[in-house]
């Protein structure tokens, strides 16, 4: 587990991360959303070892992160400008990474350069941005770390290339329990993925919940009713958390188990109600709005 307590991290009059405590629980797929600026890339620099907080702890599995090589060597940090030596080639970096991480798998990193259709002979800097993040992702695979910290991972992907690099995670989750931490401004990239969400909004932590359960508690539902005194006892009856109106169809958010929401609706007298599924970015909107929070400002999608 990657645990932040209370942490905290500036750079000169700059504070980056404010106070923010949650936790990465192991073999989970945990999405870090928010805006550019917002504190994601000191977060994961923080969490691989790379920058030292300036108040509270950033643990890996009960080790202090910075400055520690056990702690260090869990983890596999994805920058979102990937770094690579000068004028080096795959075969170079691969033979840097085998040197670092002792459970480095060759095998495994050349079959994934062989997929990728990546030349191990060529120079780096002649490949394109997605084609870069292609190598750093292979890399950061083939390393064997428990962890994979990613910066905007998606980022220079086309559409089908992300989805295999989505099915690559879902493969070494389940074959050595891998824990990837994607990064990300895009809420759609990771909605399909993700099984714990952290919402960071100026270098604070505004929400981190498990996806599942947000999904179980709150439901979006389309209805007219047959009357407007059955929309008011059934408005007052409801916790709703967002509402929309247009003619006579409602379009509500409403807060509960989808049985109970059903069941009150079926009981109800509408023309017409349906349930219908909430996008990760529609339950952020909800849940942060009723914070105060306009989310559709925070985020891009």
């Amino acid at each position: 587990m990657i645990e932040l307590k209370n942490t905290s991290k500036s750079f000169g009059r700059v504070e980056a991360v404010k106070n923010v405590s949650f936790r990465i629980r192991e073999e989970n797929v945990f999405g870090l959303i928010g805006t550019n600026g917002a504190g994601k890339s000191t977060v994961l620099r923080m969490a691989a070892g790379v920058l030292k907080p300036d108040e509270g702890l950033v643990l890996v599995d009960g080790m202090n992160a910075y400055d520690n090589t056990d702690a260090k060597k869990r983890c596999f940090f994805i920058a979102d400008e990937p770094y690579f030596f000068a004028h080096a080639t795959p075969r170079d970096m691969e033979r840097y990474y085998s040197s670092v991480y002792e459970k480095f798998s060759r095998e495994a990193y050349y079959m994934y350069l062989a997929s990728f259709g990546l030349d191990s002979r060529r120079k780096i800097e002649s490949f394109s941005k997605g084609m870069k993040k292609q190598l750093a992702l292979i890399c950061g695979i083939s390393s064997q770390t428990k962890y994979l910290l990613c910066d905007e991972t998606f980022d220079g992907l086309d559409p089908v290339m992300r989805q295999g690099v989505k099915s690559i995670f879902a493969q070494e989750m389940e074959r050595r329990g891998l824990t990837p931490v994607i990064a990300s401004h895009n809420l759609r990239e990771l909605e399909d993925i993700c099984d714990h969400v952290g919402l960071l909004h100026q270098g604070g932590i505004l929400l981190s919940r498990q996806l599942d359960e947000m999904k179980c508690n709150i439901q979006k539902v389309q209805c007219v009713f047959a009357s407007e005194e059955e929309a008011k006892r059934m408005l007052s009856a409801l916790t709703v958390v967002r509402q929309e109106k247009r003619g006579s169809l409602y379009t509500l958010t409403v807060r509960g188990e989808r049985d109970e929401v059903i069941a009150m609706f079926a009981a109800a007298e509408t023309h017409f109600y349906e349930v219908l599924p909430l996008s990760l970015e529609e339950i952020f909107i909800s849940e942060t709005e009723v914070e105060g929070y306009d989310v559709k400002k925070l985020l891009l999608g």
